[in-house]
């Protein structure tokens, strides 16, 4: 069993969301975990009540955590095509493709990059448990590029905890609509459920949210309306720069819940590419990164968009 001890830097309301957060799994996967015993108080004083998902957590407050043996996997290994850009015995990076969803959801058991992974990859981390095995963090099911994906339960816990800690760098670029007005900026809100539509994210009080930062800094503004843009992450957050780039009033070109509804180009989503990831390795603690290049799609926008400014300039001269 792999163990290591986690460190609340404020107050929680309850233990799982700590957990959760502190570990960078699910919220049920935290709760699992508390209740099966593998989650106890670093100082015996502090007993009472650390076996409850539900008890309050103060700052300050430690705690170690046990990850159990490897459960069976009920999921089907699949040959989806994938392009794994580097892979030892503690992780695989990959770059995924648009369309791909990364693990399992509402009954759907197949067709995930999860299914992939377990045909191409002995080994997969069981701290997510049996839908999401590996799977450290996401990226949705349009948005193209770089996830790490963890093959033990300690390279999971330490990727985990640099994500948590923002010693991992995950940096994406994006075709946003309209043109930014600052070279670079920060965006912070807390984001939540949507209060009606359920299946979306929003920004909302922080009572009722997550906090969420992200900084961006603009590539290159088009005359037809448009702004490549970098994006650092500092939080995690579900459809975070969707729903940030929504709330400036810059919506990333081609999203089908956050974007207009008037879409220039046919593409199969929102142009949002995970381009960087860097990470301190678990094992050798070596510093790496890696980069992926923009997707096929992603580029043609971008060369109809150079052409049309060309275009304009010639029939200015």
């Amino acid at each position: 069993m792999d163990s290591r001890t986690v460190e609340a830097e404020k107050s929680y309301a309850r233990l799982d969301v700590f957990l959760a957060e502190a570990l960078g799994v699910t919220r049920s996967a935290a709760k699992k975990l508390i209740e099966e015993g593998h989650v106890l108080p670093a100082e015996a004083g502090r007993a009472a009540g650390a076996d409850k998902p539900s008890r309050p957590v103060a700052a300050g407050e430690e705690f170690e955590v046990t990850v159990p043996p490897p459960q069976l996997l009920d999921l089907t290994p699949q040959d989806i095509p994938l392009d794994i850009v580097y892979e030892d015995d503690d992780l695989a990076v990959v770059n995924k493709p648009r369309g791909l969803t990364v693990h399992a959801g509402c009954g759907n058991l197949t067709g995930t990059l999860v299914n992939a992974l377990l045909y191409r990859l002995k080994n997969l981390s069981s701290i997510n448990g049996v839908v999401r095995p590996g799977i450290v963090h996401r990226i949705d099911k349009d948005t193209t590029g770089l996830l790490v994906v963890a093959k033990t339960d300690a390279a999971h816990l330490s990727l985990s905890a640099q994500i948590a800690n923002k010693t991992c760098s995950r940096v994406y670029l994006a075709l946003c609509d309209g043109v930014f007005g600052q070279d670079e900026g920060r965006i912070e809100t807390y984001i939540g459920r949507h209060p009606t539509e359920r299946t979306k994210m929003a920004v909302v009080p922080p009572a009722k949210g997550r906090f969420a930062a992200t900084n961006y800094e603009v590539v290159r503004r088009y005359a037809a309306g448009y702004t490549l843009v970098r994006f650092r992450l500092e939080t995690g957050r579900t459809h975070q720069i969707r729903v940030h780039c929504r709330h400036i009033g810059h919506p990333v070109t081609g999203d089908p819940v956050y974007g207009s509804k008037k879409q220039r180009f046919r593409v199969g989503g929102q142009l949002l590419h995970a381009e960087r990831l860097s990470f301190t390795h678990p094992t050798t603690g070596e510093r790496m990164t890696f980069t992926a290049p923009l997707p096929k799609d992603f580029t043609q926008v971008l060369e109809t968009l150079e052409r049309s400014e060309r275009r304009g300039r010639e029939e200015q001269e």
